[in-house]
């Protein structure tokens, strides 16, 4: 349950998708907490489980093939999972708020931006629609999108890439959510552009105290952003610290793969390192630890072949699944409720 510091946890979260091939387990047994007016990173390739766990929280996810098996999800001290669909569209988009991937799809083509933004207004803050529009421009200004009160007559293919996005935020915090979930949120976007989102972020987090789970793939993003982080790989989450911990010493060898994989300055004649093949399909997990079949230390060891290993705290707030890492094997069971 959520303590005084905390603002979402999950805890041992599994959703599965039921196809005609088989289960396929995109999360399985997902933990971690959101701290009140914190940064949480969950990193890790594509395919690995990070856009589900996010419709997770938001309970969103597609089914009648997909739903979550076990765990629970608690906000601000409530478990949303138990909450009626009623209940939950009054946290959704109100308490809790998410800017999905891939704007130019996720807005609607045949509404104006203004209208758009105007509706989660009107259906939350229960303002009429003179003072919800009142309300688009005003939110278009503070995300800094120039002219706002013609923006917000226009329509999705009449902006730019950049653009859709700044309107997708300011969908997202237009009723000042306790927690915003930014799924990939610079997915598309040129590095001036990016930044300028990432400092758009920053910027309304500081005027409204909000907690934001960022979803990426970026570590660079990662370091420069976050507070704490969780490293997934195949469904599952591989390691867990602070922001500075974690990049200062990976203890996971995925982890640490990822790290050495980006580019730095100085080092021109350093060739990138890489790591060989690719996240398995969720319908044909490995046996033992996924990442074994990839790894460079355990890919010979008869133990990560067959035994998966839990997820341990080997140290104060540093958590991690590897038979190899340092003081594993003298580890406890992480708690990260």
């Amino acid at each position: 349950m959520s303590d005084n510091g905390t603002l979402l946890s999950a805890e041992n979260v599994s959703t599965y998708f039921f196809t005609e091939e088989g289960v396929a387990k995109a999360v399985q047994d997902v933990s971690f907490s959101i701290k009140k007016g914190k940064t949480f990173a969950l990193v890790g390739e594509s395919g690995c489980g990070k856009s589900v766990t996010a419709l997770s929280i938001m309970r969103l996810v597609p089914g009648p093939q997909g739903r979550i098996v076990s765990g629970d999800i608690f906000f601000e001290g409530q478990s949303l999972l138990k909450l009626s669909e009623k209940k939950m569209r009054q946290v959704r988009g109100n308490k809790i708020a998410m800017i999905f991937q891939e704007p130019m799809t996720s807005l609607n083509p045949v509404y104006t931006v203004g209208d758009q933004i105007a509706e989660a207004i009107k259906l939350h803050q229960k303002k009429s629609t003179s003072e919800a529009w009142a309300d688009a421009i005003e939110m278009l200004q503070k995300v800094g999108i120039a002219d706002p009160q013609q923006r917000v007559g226009e329509y999705p293919h009449q902006l730019s890439g950049g653009m859709c996005q700044r309107v997708m935020v300011a969908m997202a915090v237009s009723c000042r959510p306790r927690l915003l979930i930014a799924d990939e949120p610079t997915t598309a976007l040129d590095v001036t552009i990016q930044a300028q989102i990432l400092d758009l972020l920053d910027g309304l987090q500081e005027q409204n105290g909000m907690s934001i789970l960022l979803i990426t793939h970026d570590l660079g993003i990662v370091a420069e952003r976050a507070d704490d982080v969780s490293v997934m790989y195949a469904s599952r989450i591989v390691e867990v610290g602070d922001s500075e911990g974690l990049f200062a010493g990976p203890l996971h060898p995925y982890t640490l793969g990822l790290l050495k994989s980006l580019p730095r300055l100085g080092l021109r004649s350093r060739r990138l390192q890489t790591i060989s093949g690719t996240v398995p399909e969720p319908l044909h997990f490995p046996a033992g630890c996924k990442f074994h079949p990839r790894c460079s230390v355990g890919c010979n060891d008869r133990r990560c072949q067959t035994v998966e290993p839990a997820l341990r705290e080997v140290r104060q707030g540093r958590c991690v699944a590897c038979w190899y890492a340092p003081g594993y094997e003298e580890s406890e069971k992480c708690n990260l409720k």
